[in-house]
């Protein structure tokens, strides 16, 4: 599986996050597949070491792959999450409060952006929340 998170708009306009991955099956031999993804374009982009975007939504629904870089996302209510090199970002916050980055080593962020088909289906699974201890 491949590590994916999700960022999304909720009913409050606020930006949420879950973790979760990508799901695979088997294929020949040792291969694992994902299904596959309806995508309209795909682009690429840098943005040199110690480098910040402040508060924003995504621009369109989007897959974004983490080449190299790791950064340090928040949500405006104050949640954190860390994307590393092989990280799969579903970005679909797409109105409200949105979020910000900042890389948090010293690397490039190298990344490519897909820009889902309308209603594509992404093969995106949430992570089960192991429950509060007691």
């Amino acid at each position: 599986m491949i590590r994916c998170v999700r960022i999304w708009t909720g009913d409050d306009e606020n930006s949420y996050f879950e973790e979760g991955v990508i799901e695979l099956a088997a294929g020949q031999g040792s291969e694992w597949l994902s299904t596959n993804v309806d995508v309209a374009t795909i682009s690429f982009q840098e943005t040199e070491s110690g480098g910040a975007f402040s508060w924003h939504t995504a621009p369109v629904r989007q897959l974004v792959v983490t080449m190299s870089g790791t950064l340090d996302f928040q949500t405006r209510g104050g949640q954190h999450f860390l994307l590393h090199p092989g990280d799969i970002l579903l970005a679909e916050d797409t109105a409200g409060s949105g979020h910000s980055w900042k890389l948090t080593d010293d690397s490039s962020w190298r990344r490519a952006y897909l820009v889902l088909k309308p209603n594509a289906p992404v093969p995106y699974r949430a992570r089960k929340r192991q429950p509060a201890a007691v």
